[in-house]
């Protein structure tokens, strides 16, 4: 016996995966976000050799005995990836039917985990040094309360321990920033020059130390473009900065800018800037997750030269509010390429 047009009216209605089991158990109505998800023919069969997850076929016979609305979580792949649904069971009318709608919640799932994972990471990071310092503190109140020696080397790692921490919270108010301000478009005319220009200046001392020489090679024109001054110079800053530290004492790194022209990736007027080291290169493993919060390709060596993990999650925000793109080529032995590109308007 077919199911009352009506109920396949509103089935076929119905903008998520959704059908309808009749009292006697059968499936008698899906539309086709249903079917191509449940991706076999189901009309007209029991629900069980259908929906064969033990949780949704407990909902549905909980609904089935009387309940107004039940629901449970459907598990399946999609383009080899794992998806979740929420099935909720809902009566419908008087004659013992059970309306199934199917709600995708990966990416609430996803979020979800991302916050867990973050507070994971910002509590591991300040874990380490906190521990470090009342440990030193400990030993300062006790066997080295009289060792002058001891108290100057402790003191020193102390004061380290705490400059990393403070850096830590530094680039967490800097990341909520950018994330806050990630959909306001800028809206001033700037000189791209003038900012690295600026950064060049403000990092030649780290590089003097290094023995590492800044190579520019810049238009003479102005570059003018509509963007953030200050997070422009921070996009630069974290570039360049992280090129004289990997890329090791005694090298070179190389900035460029290009002249203004069609870039093709971003079917727009744009410029181009690279940043080039010639340090030990990083593995191709590793390129698709440089910009992810506290991924870092070599933890120990990043931690001794104080990265935080969040400068390059913090470049992607800013260059996704400029509409721009960062890409890494890398090759071991070789050195690393970090190019941007950035729209000349922000349309």
């Amino acid at each position: 016996m077919g199911a009352p047009l009506m109920v396949e009216e509103v089935v076929a209605a119905l903008p998520m995966p959704a059908l309808a089991i009749s009292h006697n158990e059968q499936i008698i109505a899906l539309n086709t976000a249903a079917q191509n998800l449940l991706g076999m023919p189901a009309k007209g069969r029991h629900f069980i050799t259908v929906l064969r997850q033990p949780a949704v076929v407990e909902a549905v016979e909980a609904c089935l005995a009387g309940a107004n609305r039940t629901s449970a979580e459907y598990l399946t792949r999609e383009g080899g990836n794992d998806v979740t649904y929420t099935v909720d069971a809902s009566a419908m009318g008087g004659n013992g039917t059970a309306l199934l709608t199917f709600q995708d919640i990966t990416h609430i799932n996803a979020a979800g985990q991302m916050r867990r994972d973050f507070v994971a990471n910002v509590s591991h990071e300040l874990r380490t040094p906190l521990t470090a310092l009342m440990g030193f503190i400990e030993t300062l109140r006790g066997p080295a309360r009289d060792d002058a020696n001891a108290r100057e080397r402790f003191l020193e790692i102390m004061t380290t321990e705490t400059e990393r921490m403070n850096r830590l919270v530094g680039d967490l108010l800097s990341l909520s920033r950018v994330e806050d301000g990630e959909r306001v478009r800028p809206d001033t005319r700037i000189n791209v020059l003038d900012a690295l220009n600026a950064t060049l200046r403000n990092l030649n001392p780290i590089a003097s130390e290094a023995n590492v020489v800044l190579v520019p090679d810049l238009p003479d024109a102005p570059v003018m473009l509509t963007g953030d001054m200050d997070q422009l110079t921070q996009v630069l800053t974290n570039l360049i900065e992280n090129a004289i530290k990997y890329g090791g004492r005694d090298k070179r790194v190389y900035i460029s800018v290009s002249e203004p022209a069609q870039v093709r990736t971003l079917r727009a007027a744009g410029v181009v800037i690279t940043v080039r080291d010639e340090g030990a290169g990083i593995a191709a493993r590793h390129l698709p997750r440089l910009t992810e919060r506290f991924y870092r390709a070599d933890d120990h060596r990043n931690r001794a030269l104080g990265g935080t993990g969040l400068g390059l999650a913090i470049v992607k925000h800013i260059l996704n509010r400029h509409r721009g793109r960062m890409k890494f080529a890398s090759e071991i032995g070789q050195g690393t390429v970090v190019t941007v590109e950035l729209p000349l308007e922000q349309v």
